[in-house]
């Protein structure tokens, strides 16, 4: 077998950011944003279509089907998905981590679903309308909804899946009274009123929300939510008090193609088709999430043990699962990125000028080509390429030692006798958490421990699983790691992530003119409008540097031929298919 690296995608799957390991993973979530057509990019890559011309975007079908292992073909009412081991929060407004959400996304739809461009189309909804002064949105439920257990969807269950998330104790990812400023929600969070004034339902099929000023987000963040049903998950609720939903996580009521049956932590998540699901019960009666990693993703596609999963892309990766004959491979350019975050607690990642230099001071050209092999491209911000708030005018960080050395002069960290910098006593030595398994990390590591010591700067690795980094991230107890984002398809969601204060600003980054800049863009709807505002927003967060930004990678998914229906893009995950998908 070929030498690998693999790492997983990092989705966005809702109005939130994901994030995700990156090889473990790279998170469905950390970002999804962007609606423009995708654009076919041919940098580097391999010699994989059929006629010899180099395909890095788009499908590369199977060539023989008749080389699926009988393991497999015999399985002929299930499916088997590889993805990276989730945690097991299985709620839709409380799932972060890609893996959590692959889950969770076929046990829950919402109002809403995303199309393969990135905009709204009617889920659950029948349909829905906005005012002409863009504060109400009104959506009338399809007939006969259910949840998996039989009992009735209305509209109160969605006026319940709202509320919850603007309670005081919601500690989710999803920050909806930022996002859709719906009227009453903060008082709500408050405890000055017992109810959100601005949820009405009208009827058991209607519901309105009335929000405070137009938001760029707020029909995703109304629409987007898998919906919860009241009397499953409400019936323990009181107002300020949440914890009761987390002995729920592996225990969930939805209403999606799949209720879930078992749950083995480490090992798999057994589902099966809801014979209630509105859209008609699932073609595959039975759905497997099987939890791979990086060193057993494609061995399990070539024994047959599963039917799909996200394998890194790179030269070696592509030309070894043509070889099978028996999968379809598709690639596209990931919606989201890799990053190296620091942590702005700490007093020597304060000055930007410091940052600037850790940026470039490493190579990471180097970086992404041993990881990908072509298929990525080095970035200086955090947006999809795809993405209508794209821009290319900004600060090129390629790799310059001097320039490097410069600027940490220049911010008062001088070379000591060791050959260490240090600034006030401190010497400049960092600790870098890298979760593990991780192809990008064993990628990363050894490059900056030798860029950063030629600067004067010793990084010493600590490694663990991906959900001890993540807690680590979140406790603050970390100096630098690599992780990405998912994206969403509108780049407002970013706000979550660098605002001050945003739900997933875990770092302790803030910006006051990025503050503005990010209010200013989400009062506005019309796109024309917004994206000269999000030129601003991008060339300041390459100019401050709150990460350093590393790369867009290709996704790349292999399914077995026998499997046929998927209709994927950066912007629609496989997850909305799994109803309609067939055995072939």
């Amino acid at each position: 077998m070929k030498k690998r690296f693999s790492i997983i995608m990092c989705l966005l799957l809702s109005l939130t950011l994901v994030l995700s390991a990156c090889g473990g993973s790279d998170s469905g979530n950390g970002d999804s944003a962007g609606q423009a057509n995708q654009e076919s990019s041919n940098n580097g890559g391999a010699d994989n279509g059929t006629d010899g011309e180099l395909v890095s975007d788009g499908l590369i079908p199977a060539t023989d089907k008749s080389n699926s292992p009988a393991t497999a073909t015999n399985r002929t009412d299930t499916a088997i998905i590889g993805i990276t081991a989730p945690s097991g929060i299985f709620n839709p407004i409380y799932a972060e981590s890609a893996y959590d959400k692959y889950v969770t996304l076929a046990l829950f739809n919402g109002l809403l679903q995303i199309n393969k461009d990135g905009t709204y189309s009617e889920d659950l909804a029948e349909e829905y309308t906005v005012s002409e002064d863009k504060l109400t949105y009104t959506f009338k439920l399809k007939d006969g909804l259910k949840f998996s257990d039989g009992s009735p969807l209305t509209a109160e269950d969605v006026a319940f899946t709202l509320t919850v998330l603007h309670d005081k104790s919601y500690d989710g990812p999803s920050d909806i009274i930022k996002d859709a400023a719906i009227k009453g929600g903060q008082e709500y969070k408050d405890g000055k009123a017992t109810s959100v004034e601005g949820i009405k339902v009208i009827d058991p099929k209607t519901i309105e929300v009335t929000t405070l000023k137009p938001r760029a987000l707020a029909l995703g963040a109304i629409g987007d939510s898998g919906i919860l049903s009241k009397a499953y998950y409400g019936k323990d609720y009181k107002q300020g008090d949440l914890s009761y939903m987390k002995d729920l996580f592996t225990k969930p009521l939805g209403n999606g193609a799949y209720k879930l049956d078992k749950f083995v932590p480490g090992q798999e998540a057994v589902l099966s088709a809801n014979e209630n699901f509105h859209n008609g019960v699932a073609k595959i009666p039975h759905l497997i999430f099987k939890f791979t990693t990086d060193e057993t993703n494609v061995q399990l596609l070539q024994t047959g043990e599963t039917d799909m999963d996200m394998v890194t892309v790179s030269k070696d990766q592509v030309e070894q699962l043509q070889e099978l004959g028996f999968l379809d491979i598709n690639l596209f350019r990931t919606n989201g990125y890799g990053f190296i975050n620091f942590n702005h607690n700490k007093e020597m990642f304060k000055d930007k000028r410091v940052r600037q230099a850790l940026a470039y001071g490493l190579d990471r050209q180097q970086i992404v080509d041993a990881v990908y092999q072509g298929y990525a491209d080095v970035i200086d911000i955090p947006q999809s390429k795809d993405s209508w708030s794209y821009t290319d005018e900004v600060t090129k960080y390629n790799f310059d030692l001097e320039k490097a050395k410069q600027l940490l002069d220049e911010a008062g960290w001088t070379v000591g006798s060791d050959g260490i910098r240090e600034k006030d006593g401190q010497k400049f030595k960092i600790t870098f958490t890298a979760s593990s398994p991780n192809p990008v990390n064993d990628a990363i590591i050894p490059v900056a421990q030798a860029n950063w010591k030629e600067l004067g700067i010793e990084l010493t690795a600590e490694q663990m699983d991906f959900n001890a980094v993540i807690e680590k991230r979140k406790k603050g107890d970390f100096d630098m790691m690599f992780l990405a984002w998912g994206l969403t398809p509108d780049p407002q969601s970013s706000e979550n992530v660098f605002k001050t204060g945003g739900s997933q600003n875990d770092i302790g980054y803030s910006n006051p003119k990025l503050d503005e800049l990010f209010e200013k863009a989400g009062s506005e709807v019309d796109v024309e409008k917004r994206k000269p505002i999000f030129k601003e927003i991008y060339q300041e967060l390459n100019e401050d540097l709150p990460y350093i930004y590393l790369y867009q990678r290709r996704d790349m998914w292999a399914t077995n031929a026998r499997i046929q229906g998927f209709d994927m893009s950066p912007y629609r995950y496989f997850t909305y298919d799994l109803s309609t998908i067939q055995i072939q």
